[in-house]
């Protein structure tokens, strides 16, 4: 399997976990979108640096060409399925503990600030 063919399944994966198993609607905030402009910014900045030095060499029969700060577009689908399922995630366990604190079961979570 290619890396260009694990970078979309990563993207849909999250999204269907965001969308239908957490339904935290993460994708759906602006404020998501306004800190992912923020982390893409650092990630292009670290993937140019790496991939510009060629500590890390792709091979090109695996990826679909197109490149972002000498980093292949794909390196952005990754970073946005990790960036996407670690906020949703934190999100979901957090409406979890807030649900048990309101029902009166005790949990060592801290209050969430998402919602």
């Amino acid at each position: 399997m290619s890396y260009s063919t694990l970078a979309v399944i990563a993207v849909v994966g999250v999204l269907v976990v965001d969308l239908a198993v957490y339904r935290t609607r993460m994708v759906t905030r602006r404020v998501f979108w306004v800190a992912y402009a923020i982390i893409v910014t650092f990630q292009l900045l670290m993937n140019g640096v790496l991939t510009g030095r060629d500590v890390v060499v792709y091979d090109e029969d695996t990826i679909w060409g197109p490149r972002i700060a000498y980093a292949p577009v794909e390196d952005l689908l990754f970073g946005f399925a990790m960036v996407t399922l670690t906020l949703a995630s934190w999100a979901a366990v957090n409406r979890r503990a807030n649900t048990a604190r309101r029902r009166g079961l005790d949990t060592d979570t801290r209050r969430s600030s998402t919602r």
